[in-house]
């Protein structure tokens, strides 16, 4: 028996439909990023002191405040899906892979939650 034709030989090997939404999302995420972190950058540049009551106060307003929770949303999400497509290209033994997993799904999510609470204890006075 052959190989067949070259198309029967990479049908079901992928999915042709998926890849596009992935590649979508990452690129609006980083226009997000390209929004949102100047404005980070540039509203702690024009601050009159870096000092921990300035900062405090400053991140306990609202505009800051959703900034920051913005900012760790988006930031944290786009670099989970930079990850997940070097784990795909990359990790392929089964164990590594489904360890590899756990972690690019559980880390980015703890360390996205972590720092919303703490900025929402900030602007809600609880810090």
């Amino acid at each position: 028996m052959g190989n067949g034709t070259s198309i029967g030989r990479v049908r079901g090997l992928g999915s042709s439909h998926h890849g596009s939404h992935h590649w979508l999302a990452q690129r609006l995420s980083a226009v997000g990023n390209l929004i949102l972190i100047p404005f980070l950058m540039i509203s702690l540049a024009l601050m009159p002191g870096h000092d921990y009551a300035t900062v405090h106060a400053w991140a306990a307003k609202p505009l800051p405040s959703i900034a920051l929770i913005l900012i760790m949303i988006n930031t944290f999400w786009h670099a989970r899906m930079g990850v997940q497509i070097m784990l795909e290209d990359y990790v392929h033994e089964n164990g590594g892979k489904i360890a590899a997993w756990l972690l690019v799904n559980i880390l980015p999510f703890a360390g996205a939650a972590y720092g919303i609470l703490s900025v929402i204890r900030i602007a809600l006075g609880g810090a």
